[in-house]
């Protein structure tokens, strides 16, 4: 059928007229009228598959079910959504599922946040009227960072489509046929042997507990508890714009004071700022371009705080890691520096230092057991909860987090810069970076530190700065199947740019993959919201101005990419496609 976006079209969805352009799915019609229609397979983000069947609706031109999810109004008569025909059949077809799936709740992790568990809680599914068929199958703990259990896997295909479509990995597929089909990594081996990045898309998308991060929440109680040990935690940018969403807040809302409330109550000896050391990142990363730019070597350079990025370069375009920054992310800038001039400068031995990083990131624990990352002597970043993890703890302890008063972090690691905070957002590294060597470069400031042209979700962003008569061109790759567009145009020589940011998740950090279920484009964009007003708001938007910045160069670093420098706050990177 050809369709005509122009068109309008008016159909009855219940009984009620709605008019919508043509080409629009019976889902979206009958959502613009307040009418929700059950689905599994369907995100609004991801390719649409009508694999789950649970959105059945009936048709009078048809006179059949059909699914509402991929059927277009267009060729619909009346439809109906709710008859006893259409209930019979969405509970016979979760009834099937849940045959197929354990009925441990109660020990899941997505207990209470699993969509299978919530539409049979809303069809009154008690007992099930087919008998159990489901087998077991080993899990896939062979990494750090996440957790495959395809005992409960529902073959719904949004992981594969985040996987594939979204981020370009092609870590998991389909396999087999009829009751054979299933979904796993090529020639059934475990993550760690795969092309897997550990970003966490997949976990996002997942309805139920088939996929999720590994629960190091113990870890941290055990360390609370020891008395001999002092704990200190690290917030990301991102969380404090999600967090409040696991607590009934708006999406997006910066809880940033309740958050620091929430971690002291915990049990924490400081609450420092990941901004912080975003600013840090920002001075080492901005000398070491324009230490390229004046040799011309290794450009463009590239950005290097994202993991899963760091992760996917390794395997995929292992000969151009000369042209990643060599600078480490802010989280293990953080590490270093806490265990070694924190450490030092509050007279507690090093190994008695415990840090904890809350991240919007699953490879972010991969990242902090990176055999390199032990600048101190020991392992920098001992743990790394993410976002959900988090707010695991704070229920569990019984805290109201709405009901906590606004707090402070704590010094000499908790000041930062509005620079800082946009880290979180695709386009932040490359606007913070922007602001520094600008001045650094011209000795004046920018007329304006907001460079717009650097922000929003467009899957590749481009610009150039004018540097005091040079021209520098910069480029930001949103999501890893846009950064594959831009290294391949590395690879063959074609890229005219000196700068490239690459964020692993679409939006940024936050868009992470362990930030709170269920993340869609939308909630991303207030989540960036959040961030460029915690960035307006700041006193001081440069990270190189930042105050504790300095006085860590005055009294420890020495310059910025100096000898002690390099030694704690920078890495190498290793060949990892065979």
């Amino acid at each position: 059928m050809h369709i005509d976006p122009n068109k309008m079209v008016t159909v009855k969805i219940d009984g009620i007229p709605v008019t919508v352009p043509s080409g629009t799915t019976i889902m979206e019609a009958a959502k613009k009228i307040g009418i929700k229609i059950p689905s599994l397979c369907h995100h609004p983000d991801l390719t649409v598959r009508a694999f789950c069947r649970v959105c059945v609706v009936e048709d009078t031109w048809s006179r059949r079910l059909k699914t509402a999810c991929n059927n277009i109004v267009d060729e619909c008569g009346d439809i109906f959504t709710n008859t006893e025909g259409i209930r019979r059949a969405r509970r016979t077809i979760l009834e099937l599922l849940l045959a197929n799936h354990p009925q441990d709740c109660l020990h899941c992790e997505r207990n209470r946040k699993c969509e299978l568990q919530t539409l049979a809680e809303e069809f009154g599914i008690r007992k099930n009227a087919f008998d159990p068929v489901y087998r077991p199958v080993p899990k896939d703990l062979s990494n750090p960072a996440m957790v495959r259990d395809m005992s409960k896997c529902i073959r719904c295909g949004r992981c594969v489509d985040a996987c594939q479509a979204v981020q370009g990995v092609n870590a998991i597929g389909y396999a087999g046929r009829s009751t054979g089909f299933k979904i796993t990594t090529a020639f059934e081996k475990p993550l760690s042997e795969s092309p897997c990045v550990y970003c966490g898309q997949c976990i996002a998308a997942c309805p139920v507990g088939a996929l999720y991060e590994k629960d190091d929440t113990q870890k941290v109680w055990d360390a609370l508890s020891n008395k001999d040990l002092h704990v200190v935690v690290q917030t990301a940018p991102a969380v404090r714009v999600a967090i409040g969403e696991e607590f009934g807040m708006e999406k997006g809302a910066i809880a940033t004071g309740k958050m620091v409330a929430a971690l002291r109550r915990l049990g924490f000896d400081k609450v420092f700022d990941t901004n912080f050391s975003a600013d840090l990142t920002i001075v080492e990363e901005g000398n070491e371009l324009l230490s390229r730019l004046k040799s011309g070597k290794n450009l463009p350079m590239i950005t290097s705080c994202s993991p899963g990025w760091v992760n996917y370069v390794e395997k995929n375009y292992p000969d151009l890691l000369d042209h990643v920054s060599s600078c480490k992310s802010p989280q293990q800038m953080f590490g270093a520096v806490a265990k070694t001039y924190y450490a030092d400068k509050m007279e507690i031995p090093r190994e008695k230092m415990f840090v904890v990083s809350i991240m919007p990131c699953v490879a972010k624990k991969y990242e902090a057991q990176r055999p390199e990352m032990n600048s101190s002597g020991y392992q920098d970043v001992d743990v790394v909860l993410t976002t959900r993890e988090l707010a695991k703890m704070i229920r569990l302890a019984g805290i109201q987090f709405g009901a906590l008063p606004e707090e402070e972090f704590d010094s000499p690691l908790g000041l930062a810069s509005g620079a800082g905070a946009i880290f979180g957002t695709s386009g932040g590294v490359m606007e913070a970076a922007v602001r520094t060597v600008y001045e650094i470069v011209t000795g004046k400031e920018p007329q304006s530190l907001d460079f717009n042209e650097l922000r929003g979700h467009e899957g590749i962003k481009e610009a150039s700065l004018d540097l005091d008569g040079t021209t520098v061109k910069v480029a930001v790759a949103n999501g890893l199947s846009n950064a594959k567009i831009l290294m391949d145009k590395v690879r063959a020589g074609e890229a005219d740019y000196q700068f490239i940011e690459i964020m692993c998740c679409p939006g940024g950090c936050v868009g992470g993959g362990g930030q709170p279920f269920r993340t869609t484009a939308a909630i991303r964009s207030n989540r960036m919201t959040g961030l460029y007003k915690v960035d307006k708001d700041s006193k001081i938007r440069q990270s190189h101005k930042n105050p504790e910045i300095l006085a860590l160069y005055d009294e420890f670093l020495g310059e910025p990419n100096g000898h002690l420098a390099h030694e704690l706050l920078h890495t190498h990177y290793t060949d990892r496609s065979h």
